[in-house]
């Protein structure tokens, strides 16, 4: 049998399972899960009835996976038993994101696509892996491919989290020099002082004087992005990561007048976990990664919501 965190309903309390342990259906596999990160989507997910559209009810969370596998369907020819892999969440399967549309990683047992798998490179941990699938993949996806972030521009990171930081140590492991870091959080700040961000501030319009041609938003609280339209250069974009609110406001003549352009963003490609995985092994990233027990997914949970966890929260099976 596997065991599992699984979601009922909004504002109700997570609730421990058991299942059977999934077969592996052809073109699938079965992985005994090493590592599940925690996200800010998972408290939005608890407290807001409009994650539901976007779900199947009930499930078991989790959507940051990584593990062993344990079974292969018929069909997969890329995996074996034994290898250490990772669920791209927004993988090429269209499957959908573990922990949405099919059980995910806050259970013992996960059954995923091969499509959307990811090899984990020898050296990196299992929750270092898990890490990368959600919070690094999507922040490098924001950044590069859809925020089209180049070394002359600067740039502003609001929330320096789970994404944030990965986002902030990528750029600068990539040799950006002007980048910016923004949050409420006097650890969080701390940290991207640390991690060598050129100034860090609690409100973005602090940085108004900074000519930002770039900012992404990683909180998504709904402030956040209305004052990041507001501080980007004439023609500047935002990009929009974080869901923490799902609505946001914008003054229509500023936006307009100031020719300045809104893009979301949304999860990321296996090609952006594994760019991710090889900055991990060279170590120019080092994400800060605060580590729990399975047991205590619920209170981690309430205590990202709290604001309490620094850098990103995972829950470890295995190291």
């Amino acid at each position: 049998m596997m065991k599992g965190w699984q979601f009922t309903k909004t504002n109700a309390p997570l609730t421990l399972v058991e299942k059977e342990i999934p077969k592996a259906l052809p073109g699938e596999v079965v992985i005994k899960t090493g590592a599940c990160g925690l996200c800010h989507s998972d408290v939005g997910v608890l407290r807001d009835e409009g994650w539901l559209s976007m779900m199947k009810v009930p499930i078991i969370m989790g959507h940051e996976c990584a593990g062993t596998i344990i079974e292969v369907g018929k069909g997969v020819k890329d995996f074996k038993v034994g290898d250490r892999v990772a669920i791209c969440p927004t993988g090429p399967s269209g499957k959908g994101a573990p922990g949405y549309l099919y059980d995910g990683g806050f259970g013992t047992h996960v059954q995923a696509n091969a499509q959307d798998l990811v090899l984990v490179p020898e050296g990196l941990t299992m929750a270092e892996a898990a890490a990368a699938t959600d919070a690094g993949m999507t922040s490098y996806h924001a950044i590069f491919t859809i925020g089209k972030a180049r070394p002359d521009m600067n740039i502003a990171l609001i929330g320096i989290g789970g994404l944030g930081q990965f986002g902030l140590q990528t750029l600068l492991a990539s040799g950006f020099k002007n980048v910016y870091a923004v949050d409420i959080s006097e650890a969080a700040l701390e940290l991207a002082q640390k991690i060598g961000a050129k100034k860090v501030v609690r409100n973005i319009k602090d940085l108004k004087d900074k000519n930002l041609d770039l900012i992404v938003d990683f909180a998504g609280f709904g402030i956040t992005t209305t004052e990041a339209i507001e501080t980007v250069v004439h023609g500047g974009t935002v990009v929009l990561v974080g869901m923490g609110r799902l609505e946001f406001k914008v003054n229509v003549a500023d936006f307009i007048v100031g020719q300045k352009r809104v893009l979301a963003s949304i999860g990321g490609t296996k090609e952006g976990i594994a760019a991710i995985y090889e900055l991990m092994k060279s170590g120019k990233l080092t994400p800060k990664l605060t580590k729990i027990k399975p047991s205590e997914i619920p209170e981690g949970i309430l205590l990202l919501e709290q604001g309490k966890v620094q850098g990103r929260l995972v829950a470890c099976y295995e190291e």
